[in-house]
């Protein structure tokens, strides 16, 4: 499924600092990163469920605020950008 995955961690304090590089860091290891708090992400069902565990164990619920939304089959191959944003694939091999 293909995924939009936001947050906004409050980091008026030392540790909301440390939870903001964990969320990204977190949101990195399941998708591209295309804007700086926001993530397109492609996984199946039971890999949202690990990034909604680990997320859950990362923030503060009082705090923090993380939005998934579930876009349409293969919604990330109809994006438009403008400006500087470039269209980055999601499905194919990745070369290091």
């Amino acid at each position: 499924m293909d995924l939009l995955l936001t947050y906004d961690v409050d980091t008026t304090t030392p540790e909301g600092a440390r939870r903001l590089r964990r969320v990204a860091k977190l949101c990195e290891g399941y998708g591209l990163r295309v804007q700086k708090s926001v993530f397109e992400i492609v996984a199946d069902e039971a890999g949202l469920l690990r990034l909604l565990a680990s997320m859950d164990a990362t923030i503060d619920a009082d705090s923090d605020s993380i939005r998934i939304y579930r876009l349409p089959h293969n919604g990330l191959t109809s994006v438009e950008t403008r400006g500087i944003a470039q269209l980055q694939s999601h499905r194919d091999d990745l070369v290091v």
